[in-house]
């Protein structure tokens, strides 16, 4: 059963777990289980989605109860009013606050402008060596995109050279071998936390947040970002 965050006649909205898809797709051949499906079945309504999350990202995910309400969702998660929030675990030492303005390519080779605010939360230095140095640094931030293209927090981070742990392959794969090699660690950290936006028929302020799955929460303890 997936987790229902919240739900009303018009919307209803989940904590999607990581690994899931939101439904099918041709570069995804081997997945056999949709979110768009099992919301579906487990609420006995036809859904329909409005905004994507990534397949290794947990998290908020919205679905319209109907086509009407669907297109008003749509324009409404693309209005900059909407806020999307997202915690994620990178490597390193994270500024305290950045605002990333940089451009993305997307998969069919068209540019788009993408924008993004971090913020830190907490930073963590564990005695482990790793590469040159003596120690390993980490850091939990909240992430803000201002655009929705497509993998774009995991871009920007990588951008910043702070990939996202567990990220493939927009992350660091010496990181990504230590977390696999020492803690049995092979997921992307980075959950879709809140989210903030007007209701397309009541008009009131919704605020709807998810807490991260367990393998996100051991690794906050693990790395002493808890």
């Amino acid at each position: 059963m997936l987790e229902i965050v919240y739900q009303d006649q018009y919307l209803v909205a989940i904590n999607k777990p990581l690994g899931l898809l939101v439904h099918r797709s041709s570069i995804a051949a081997d997945a056999h289980e949709f979110a768009l499906q099992m919301v579906r079945d487990q609420i006995g309504m036809t859904v329909y989605p409005v905004h994507r999350l990534d397949r290794k990202t947990s998290g908020l995910l919205v679905f319209a109860l109907n086509s009407r309400v669907a297109a008003k969702l749509k324009t409404i998660f693309e209005d900059p009013q909407t806020q999307k929030a997202y915690a994620a675990i990178v490597r390193g030492y994270f500024p305290d606050e950045v605002v990333v303005d940089y451009p993305l390519t997307n998969d069919r080779g068209k540019t788009q402008d993408a924008l993004t605010h971090f913020k830190t939360i907490k930073r963590s230095e564990l005695s482990i060596p790793f590469g040159k140095f003596d120690t390993s640094r980490y850091s939990l931030i909240e992430a803000y995109p201002k655009t929705g293209r497509m993998h774009q927090i995991r871009k920007h981070l990588n951008h910043l050279r702070h990939p996202i742990i567990g990220d493939r392959p927009h992350g660091c794969n010496k990181q990504n071998r230590l977390f696999k090699e020492r803690w049995n660690m092979t997921t992307m950290l980075l959950h879709a936390k809140q989210l903030e936006f007007m209701h397309p028929i009541s008009k009131e302020q919704l605020v709807l947040k998810a807490k991260p799955f367990g393998e996100f929460k051991r690794m906050r303890e693990v790395l002493k970002l808890d």
